[in-house]
């Protein structure tokens, strides 16, 4: 495994990095306050085609593989993540499905906005009975026709506000269980669809959750995206495919907490001297930098096995409860070598310790994960 990066993608990350810098770091204070991502960074970000990360070039994304995706997550990750689960939602749960489970047709009808940004997309599995339980499935779908009726509620679904496309699961089969779960491309102005309660959270401010509701929502026959049944492993590859991405976010964050704990630490004086030199201080730094440099390594090795086309269920749940419980960990940290200072909203660290908790709940708990990684140890020993 070599993960030297070619001029190209050095030169892309150099791009994003910059961007980050300077234009959606001086916004971030804006983004908590006013729980809103400003419209000029969202078209910047498409004309710098952040939102085509995942889609292939001849539908108008970048057309790059997942180390280089992980690369540029990285620098995505370091700045307020609500704007960085905007862009990784929709680059990840959001146009995975289509660009790894759609028909030619569907891919040349949505990939293109969806790459350009003109549409944002949105994953739709969860409900008030199917959270780490995803089979529990509520909502149905039923074929009447050339269309699909869809009746039910889906809730905590990330991107919802801003979606113009869903990728949803609907149960077509009671009686076949995970097996008679569908997944469905749905459009916000299908009718029989509208949005629901919007939830009000603990962190990711300008990153809106709400529910989906279905009364009768028309769908057309040909928006079924796969085969009617495998909605349920269409499903859990589409979360797959996200856990190195999502990782190479944390990372990112994981990343800015350390460079801004290093920086205070240097510079805040407490008996006569710089606070790093006290061992209770530089230890904990020196702790946050081999989780994160762990972390790293783990990321872009198993970005490199889904570009190497190898099975990765068990190294990406791996990754996933890892890089969650990494940022945690470090987010944890900095609150403390910050002090109160630490603690005080006007200053990013409180922001970062309140966005990782979520981290380790959403796209698949950190407990699921272990029972992923526990069942690829039954069959593998």
């Amino acid at each position: 495994m070599n993960f030297d990066f070619n001029e190209d993608l050095l030169a892309l990350k150099r791009n994003v990095r910059d961007f980050i810098q300077s234009e959606v770091e001086p916004v971030a204070m804006q983004i908590e306050e006013e729980d809103k991502i400003p419209e000029n960074i969202i078209q910047l970000s498409r004309e710098m085609g952040l939102f085509g990360l995942s889609i292939p070039e001849e539908y108008g994304g970048l057309g790059i593989g997942m180390v280089e995706k992980c690369a540029l997550y990285e620098e995505i990750g370091q700045t307020h993540n609500g704007y960085t689960t905007l862009i990784g939602a929709h680059t990840g749960i959001g146009t995975v499905g289509i660009v790894e489970l759609g028909n030619e047709q569907q891919k040349r009808k949505y990939l293109p906005a969806m790459a350009s940004g003109k549409k944002i997309g949105a994953f739709a599995l969860t409900e008030p009975d199917a959270g780490s339980n995803a089979a529990n499935l509520r909502t149905t779908a039923v074929k009447k026709g050339d269309k699909y009726v869809l009746n039910g509620l889906k809730h905590y679904i990330t991107n919802a506000l801003e979606a113009n496309v869903y990728t949803v699961m609907a149960v077509t089969d009671p009686e076949k269980g995970a097996k008679g779960i569908t997944s469905f491309i749905v459009e916000k102005d299908f009718p029989g669809f509208k949005l629901g309660k919007v939830e009000k959270k603990m962190g990711l401010k300008g990153s809106h959750s709400a529910e989906l509701v279905f009364e009768d929502c028309e769908v057309p026959v040909e928006n079924i995206l796969g085969n009617e049944g495998q909605g349920y492993v269409n499903a859990l590859k589409i979360l797959a495919n996200g856990r190195a991405g999502l990782a190479a976010r944390n990372l990112g964050s994981s990343q800015k907490l350390l460079d801004m704990s290093v920086a205070y630490a240097k510079a805040r004086i407490q008996f006569d001297k710089p606070i790093i030199k006290h061992q209770a201080v530089s230890h904990m730094l020196a702790e946050m930098a081999v989780e994160i440099e762990a972390l790293r390594s783990f990321t872009y090795r198993v970005a490199w096995m889904v570009d190497s086309g190898q099975k990765v269920i068990k190294e990406a749940a791996m990754l996933k409860l890892y890089g969650s419980e990494v940022y945690n960990r470090v987010a944890d940290k900095a609150v403390q070598v910050h002090g109160g200072l630490g603690y005080i909203s006007d200053y990013p660290v409180e922001r970062y310790f309140r966005d990782a908790r979520i981290t380790r709940i959403y796209e698949g708990t950190s407990e699921i994960q272990k029972n992923i990684i526990a069942a690829q140890l039954e069959k593998d020993y």
